[in-house]
């Protein structure tokens, strides 16, 4: 009687160690040094501990997405979003609504989840300037970003409306908490918009990615940027002559979402749930300088105070910042982007 429990005691933990093995999910991010950290701190050892195969690739965005979702072809499991884009792709029917049930989010930041994205990281879009330019004063705020007098020297700025459009109403004098009412409107759009076409004629590159934005500091190519803080420190690890403030920055998320029709659906909320865990996001701050999302993490020990006082959402710096509005991107995005996109043909 031992002896057949004992067997089929072996053969159903050989089944379940066979259907774990069966399982896998293809996860798609943007690659560089961002991807690289997210693979080392969260896919690898999720996959390690879970049993589930994990394919990484690279792709463009939502459009890579919607592109799947329309042609019934969705090879995708998982993928790394920003919150806004996430916000909107929800809202089309492109992704799957989360199973908060299996994800456990207890701990998490309460705004760092959506129906249908849980976050993954938190990071800030800032201004950032080549030290070697700058040698007795650096900018502090928006207001000196758009000041060629007192900071003269070539910019960069985003190329997509995403982040483009706070900055310059704070350069204009908005407060920041008034920022997304001035925005709440065509014409505060376009105020927003002119204030960037005043700083046109010193924008030597309107950036589309946070490999190029970083890169263009570590080639010197121009003496101030925006961009997300994580890429400038790595790039400042390689040798970049670059620094920023999180003083009037914009507090965002990056998140994870399941395409609508993603082959391998449960899995991949199960995979969401182990890398939403905090002993995975602890790890996230060794390889860039990205937040959790789970507040837990701060408590287990692996993040020394020195590291939490360069993270985004740090207690500190996140008061120095304007969180960014995913009622606005919903509302007004694709608006605003047309009529950015106008402008830059200009």
């Amino acid at each position: 009687m031992k002896t057949s429990i004992g067997l089929t005691l072996a053969a159903t933990l050989l089944a379940s160690t066979a259907l774990a093995q069966d399982k896998q999910v293809t996860i798609a991010s943007w690659g560089g040094s961002y991807q690289e950290a997210q693979s080392k701190a969260l896919f690898q050892p999720a996959a390690e501990a879970t049993g589930i195969a994990v394919k990484e690739e690279t792709y463009g965005g939502m459009s890579d997405v919607r592109l799947q979702v329309s042609s019934g072809a969705v090879t995708l499991d998982i993928v790394a979003s920003g919150s806004g884009s996430a916000a909107r792709a929800g809202a089309e029917g492109l992704l799957e609504p989360l199973d908060y049930d299996v994800i456990d989010v207890s701990s998490f930041y309460p705004t760092l989840k959506s129906e249908f994205c849980v976050g993954g990281d938190v990071f800030s879009t800032v201004y950032a300037w080549n030290t070697d330019t700058y040698t007795d004063a650096a900018p502090q705020s928006w207001a000196d970003f758009w000041d060629v007098e007192t900071f003269p020297g070539s910019r960069a700025y985003r190329g997509k409306v995403a982040g483009a459009l706070e900055p310059a109403l704070m350069a204009d004098g908005v407060a920041p908490e008034d920022v997304y009412s001035v925005l709440d409107s065509e014409d505060g759009i376009e105020r927003a918009i002119n204030k960037i076409r005043e700083l046109k004629p010193n924008i030597a590159v309107f950036w589309s990615s946070g490999a190029q934005h970083a890169q263009l500091m570590k080639d010197g190519e121009v003496d101030m940027t925006t961009g997300w803080n994580g890429r400038f420190d790595n790039a400042a690890k390689d040798g970049a002559k670059v620094a920023y403030s999180f003083n009037q920055a914009l507090l965002d998320y990056d998140c994870f979402a399941i395409p609508k029709g993603a082959p391998n659906r449960d899995t991949a909320m199960e995979f969401l749930a182990e890398i939403s865990k905090a002993e995975y996001q602890d790890d996230l701050p060794k390889y860039i300088t990205y937040g959790p999302t789970n507040k837990a993490a701060y408590d287990t020990g692996v993040i020394s105070a020195e590291v939490a006082a360069g993270l985004p959402s740090s207690p500190e710096n996140a008061a120095l910042q304007l969180p960014i509005s995913l009622e606005w991107y919903a509302k007004w995005e694709t608006i605003a982007d047309e009529m950015y996109q106008e402008m830059l043909t200009e």
